[in-house]
């Protein structure tokens, strides 16, 4: 009999995932080539549950010498020394920090006490500054090997509270003092890595640090994170045929429902199609089309900020931006389409090169029906139970050519709310 594929839904260690022998989509060639630039200071930014974790424990575990773990694997035949270096991890995915400072406070000082454990530092009542200049210091001349610092969802505590301006501030401070290091302790660092959703031009890191190298829109590194359409044929064979069998669909047939559900996503001016890897792994698994990655993460601070400002949605989801209005976020001036095109509700679709523009739009069938019916709640008198037999009758009206039965949904849905939409 042969052996069921292992997809490892909501694994981000790399380490378990070759451990248990679970589908691995080969990125180490990626990997490869950040490492040997020549560059210390990176900055990758993708929406949620887009393998950002996953392409950071494998960066670890490369810095770890764990040459074990990538057998068969594009790096392994590169001539790497496999060296063991100090390897910092910060992994902000822990809490939520909107509730108050204190969250973040205790996050840090429990990280900045293991680490100075680990290092042989004594405990101390210096500033969060102070303290990860030590520990970076200390793992240099401990090891005699310059550190490597990975920070997972590095503006997490940030993003949580982009409508919550004192808090947002509180978290802001916090971060800016840890992140302040990377630039005065550079003569100990190896590499430095973060990934988030957004590049903050408030916080340290990025205001203060100007030679990081944001790659999030870079053709080279465009398909780093989430699964392309070479990947998933020549990866997901297997699963693509039960997956067929299961809905009564051709081979061919599949795929095309696949590419309509979760493909679309782009990230760049040239950049191939990627489907999103969380949703493609739960339908592999569990055979069943469904909105898993919008199902996954409630955006209710985005539909509070598209009703709050008043946003004509029509506008809002086919609009136009150049990559500077993209790259980040100002929570004193928000724009609500880089918060869109930055958590995956738009992508890019074309690039105008004459006026350098990009046109955005929503990426696929999965993010249009989850969207609208999350939205539909916020822009109308439903309850949220009511939304699925809402939608059924409009789209039996729209395949039915009723436009007339259309209008009258719609204007029952959302009489007294103007122009919103």
């Amino acid at each position: 009999m042969k052996n069921k594929v292992k997809y490892g839904i909501g694994q981000q260690s790399f380490e378990n995932l070759r451990h248990y022998d679970c589908l691995y989509v080969d990125k180490t060639e990626y990997i490869a080539n950040l490492i040997s630039s020549g560059t210390c200071y990176y900055f990758l930014g993708r929406p949620r549950r887009f393998g950002k974790s996953l392409l950071l424990s494998t960066i670890k575990c490369f810095f770890e010498g764990k040459r074990e773990l990538f057998q068969g694997l594009d790096i392994d035949s590169m001539p790497w020394d496999w060296e063991e270096w100090p390897v910092i991890y910060i992994d902000l995915n822990r809490g939520s920090y909107s509730q108050n400072v204190e969250e973040l406070e205790e996050f840090l000082d429990k990280f900045l006490t293991e680490q100075e454990t680990r290092f042989g530092i004594t405990a101390s009542t210096k500033s969060v500054a102070l303290r990860f200049a030590d520990i970076i210091q200390a793992a240099h001349e401990k090891t005699g090997k310059q550190v490597v610092i990975l920070v997972d969802e590095y503006d997490k505590p940030l993003v949580n509270n982009i409508n919550n301006p004192e808090l947002f501030e509180q978290n802001r401070i916090l971060l800016s003092n840890l992140y302040s290091n990377f630039k005065s302790s550079a003569e100990h660092l190896r590499l430095v890595f973060l990934t988030g959703v957004s590049a903050f031009g408030k916080l340290s890191v990025f205001s203060s640090l100007n030679n990081i190298s944001d790659i999030s829109f870079d053709e080279d590194y465009s398909a780093i994170c989430g699964i392309t359409e070479e990947e998933l044929v020549d990866r997901f064979q297997e699963g693509i045929a039960a997956l067929g069998e299961a809905n009564e669909l051709s081979y061919d047939e599949t795929l095309s429902q696949l590419k309509s559900y979760y493909d679309g996503y782009h990230f760049g001016k040239r950049c191939p199609d990627i489907y999103n890897p969380y949703s493609l792994l739960n339908v592999m698994q569990k055979k069943d089309f469904y909105c898993y990655w919008v199902q996954s993460g409630t955006p209710t601070l985005l539909a509070q900020l598209l009703k709050k400002s008043n946003a004509n949605l029509e506008d809002v989801l086919h609009c136009e931006a150049s990559r500077s209005d993209l790259s980040k976020l100002d929570v004193e001036n928000l724009s609500i389409k880089a918060l869109l095109y930055q958590t995956g509700y738009l992508t890019i679709k074309s690039y105008d090169r004459k006026y350098d523009l990009f046109t955005l739009g929503i990426p696929n069938e999965e993010v249009k029906t989850g969207m609208l019916e999350f939205l539909l709640p916020y822009y109308s008198g439903l309850k949220k139970d009511e939304v699925a037999s809402t939608l059924k009758v409009l789209i039996t009206d729209f395949e039915d050519g009723n436009p007339e039965g259309v209008m009258r949904t719609f204007q029952t849905l959302f009489a007294g709310y103007g122009n919103t939409l």
